[in-house]
Order: C-alpha cells, then sequence, then structure tokens
C-alpha cells in the first residue's frame, strides 16, 4: 500500500494579514518533509470561489514550487478541472510541469462539483460529464508529435503542435476524481486511476475494488488512445499522535472539513452563498457547540489515533488491495506543528509495515490484470453512503440557515 498526502488549502476565517502566504509556505514545508520521509505522493486540488473550504485554484504553481523543494515525491493534481480550462492549456500545464519535476507529474482529472466554480466560466452544471469527456478525448493526442486539431461541441482548436511535451511517453499516468462512490466503477471502464473518497468500512472498500477492477478488466471503453492506469487511491481523514485522545485534540479541522462538505453539498448543485454572506467557521463552532456527542463521533472515523490504532485500522483495508491511501489533515485550523509531528510519526511506525506488502500487492494485481484471477461481482448498493452516520449531519435546513 502507497501513501499520499493532500491539500485543499482550506483557510478559515477569520482572515489575518499574510494568513494565505503562510497558508502556501506551510503546505509547501510539509510536501518537502514528506518527500524526505518517503511518502509516495503530493496531491493538490483545483477549486474556485470556494472561501475558507479551498484557496487553491493553481494547481500547478504550487507543484511546481514543490518540485525545487522535493526529489522523489509523486507530484499529483487531484485534480486539474477540465471542465473551466481549455484542452491545449491542460496539456501545455502538464508537460511543463513535468518537465520541471524531471518526470514526476500524476494527472488527475475532474469536472467540479460546484455551480459557483463553474457558472462564471460559462460551464452548465448539467454538461460538466460531456464537457470532461470530450476534454480527455482533445488533449491526449496533444502530447504526442506532431500538430492535432480537434472539432468538438465544446471545443474547436485549428492545427497545431502543442508545446511542450512531457518526460513521461507516452504522458503521465491518468486519473479521475470520483466524488460520487458508483463513479469508481466508471474510472475502471475507462481504464483510469479511480481518486475515490474514504470507504465507510473494510468490507465496503473490498466491493468497490472488485467493482473497479472487474470494470477495468471486462468492461473497458477508453475515451482516447491513452495507457491505462490501473490504481484505486482513497483519501481518508488523518492525524496521528502519541494517543488516540492526542490525536482527536489535535484534529478539529477533520470535523470542520465534513461541515463545510455537509453545510454546501446540500444545496441545489452545490452553490455557495455570495462572497462575504457566511462565516463558515463561525457555523462550524456553533453547530459544533449545539452537538458536542456529534462532533465527537466525527472525529471517530478515518486515520486518526495512535499509531497502534492507525496500524489495526489500514491492516483491515489491506486486505481489500486498495492502492493507496492519501492521508488529508490539512483541515481547518490544524496546526502546522500537528501536522508535521503526525506526517513524521506516521512515517516512523506505521508505513514501513504496509510499504513492505507493495511487491505482493504488485503480484496480485497483475494477476487481476492479466485473468488469472477472478474477482466476484459483488453488489455495490449497500455500500454507497460515502459520509456514515458518524460524520458531521446536517439538515437541508440548517445547511440553508
Amino acid at each position: 500500500m502507497k501513501f499520499g498526502i493532500f491539500y485543499e488549502l482550506q483557510l478559515p476565517r477569520p482572515w489575518q494579514p499574510g494568513g494565505e502566504l503562510q497558508l502556501y509556505q506551510n503546505a509547501l514545508d510539509q510536501v518537502e518533509l514528506a518527500d524526505r520521509l518517503g511518502y509516495d505522493y503530493a496531491w493538490e486540488v483545483e477549486h474556485h470561489f470556494l472561501e475558507e473550504y479551498s484557496h487553491s485554484p493553481a494547481p500547478e504553481v504550487f507543484l511546481a514550487a514543490a518540485s525545487q523543494r522535493t526529489k522523489r515525491i509523486r507530484l499529483a493534481h487531484g485534480i486539474m478541472q477540465l471542465t473551466t480550462t481549455h484542452p491545449a492549456r491542460c496539456a501545455e500545464r502538464i508537460a511543463a510541469l513535468d518537465l520541471v519535476s524531471n518526470g514526476r507529474v500524476e494527472f488527475g482529472t475532474g469536472e467540479s462539483a460546484s455551480v459557483t466554480e463553474l457558472q462564471p466560466f460559462g460551464v452548465a452544471f448539467d454538461e460538466k460529464r460531456a464537457i470532461w469527456e470530450e476534454a480527455i478525448r482533445a488533449i491526449i493526442p496533444m502530447f504526442g508529435e506532431g500538430g492535432v486539431e480537434h472539432h468538438g461541441k465544446y471545443f474547436d482548436m485549428p492545427l497545431r503542435n502543442v508545446l511542450p511535451k512531457p518526460v513521461q511517453k507516452p504522458h503521465p499516468p491518468l486519473w479521475v476524481a470520483c466524488s460520487q462512490l458508483e463513479t469508481i466503477e466508471m474510472a475502471g471502464r475507462r481504464g483510469l486511476g479511480a481518486l475515490a473518497f474514504q470507504f465507510l468500512s473494510a468490507d465496503a472498500a473490498h466491493a468497490w475494488v472488485h467493482a473497479y477492477y472487474n470494470a477495468f478488466t471486462k468492461r473497458q471503453q477508453k475515451l482516447a488512445d491513452y495507457v491505462t492506469n490501473p490504481n484505486l487511491a482513497i483519501t481518508s481523514y488523518f492525524m496521528c499522535a502519541e494517543t488516540d485522545d492526542e490525536a482527536r485534540r489535535r484534529a478539529d479541522g477533520i470535523p470542520f472539513f465534513q461541515f463545510a462538505l455537509r453545510f454546501y453539498g446540500q444545496s441545489a448543485m452545490r452553490e455557495r452563498p455570495a462572497p462575504g454572506t457566511v462565516n463558515l467557521w463561525d457555523e462550524y463552532e456553533k453547530w459544533k457547540r449545539a452537538n458536542p456527542e456529534a462532533h465527537q463521533r466525527a472525529l471517530s472515523g478515518g486515520l486518526i489515533g495512535s499509531p497502534e490504532t492507525l496500524r489495526q485500522k489500514l491492516r483491515k483495508f489491506e486486505t481489500s488491495n486498495i492502492d493507496s491511501v492519501i492521508l488529508l489533515n490539512q483541515a481547518g485550523k490544524n496546526t502546522h506543528e500537528h501536522i508535521c509531528e503526525s506526517l513524521e510519526l506516521f512515517a516512523r511506525e506505521v508505513m514501513p509495515e504496509f510499504h513492505a506488502h507493495i511487491p505482493e500487492h504488485e503480484e496480485w494485481k497483475a494477476k487481476v490484470l492479466a485473468r488469472e484471477i477472478e474477482l466476484e461481482e459483488i453488489d455495490t448498493q449497500p455500500f454507497r453512503d460515502r459520509y456514515g452516520p458518524n460524520s458531521v449531519q446536517l439538515t437541508p435546513a440548517q445547511a440553508a440557515e
């Protein structure tokens, strides 16, 4: 099992002078530390206009800066929005990042999930999947030698040679975000790596791993002529400390992350309020005061705890044959000091055990892809809850208040 770190670059109010500068510099320090500690990936999101929740509109800039402070860690777009950027600009940015990082880019793609992000770019919410599919078809040929042209419904481009070309041939590994669990099967069918949110149980992970690899091996329908990327990664809330109680105490940003997802996720097309009209951190603090037991339950999930607790949780998930776990602990007001200590403790006391099993997992995966191992077709319907009863719960009325 491989491990990555994940960044939304959250910055709750109240905003202080220099706050965004410190946020970015701390995150870059954390990526540099993760590289030294042996983590496999650093994932950076792309979002626009989402106050407090994400101040990360230009992941290619952040990852380029990280590339000059690291040597080995893979630099991963989690994701680049193909709906809000012309395909040629996507291809150019990925290739340039691959060059400055010496071939360490992972090209994660997605649609965006909010009308707040899409509308300013003239993108209709109900067309975003079709735009993403056409963008994939347009971008892939641009990584090759010579000129290409594209004439589609959403993009029209005359014959041009898109430069530069990436170091990795024919292109960096391709991924797609799976904000809804059922899109994991779609990712397998398209032959793309799946970036999924955390599963609620080892049984759920087992079912979705089977759904992904069965779609990959039996029902594959690629969107273009690209190299497939058989990988299923899950993002998990994370904080590692010497004791479970201390880890939970340091992880107050995790329920804030959950609260933000639920607060906005239940509005029509996930539309956000007008700028400056909602103080999300204050809303979270009000919810926390009114729901102390629910707040504590929200800290019981994911990978929050002592090294021994995290080892036990990961051993259960390892049996499902997940390829990698992406650790999210830059959330809310979690401190830079605690994030770094968490990364160090996990790398020292937890990660080596699971890194040691990578060759065995790769052997299993090779047999699955060669159809030497036939995976059972498992009904995923019972495993479609993304949040679970212990996560932050809000009614639509509460989210609208």
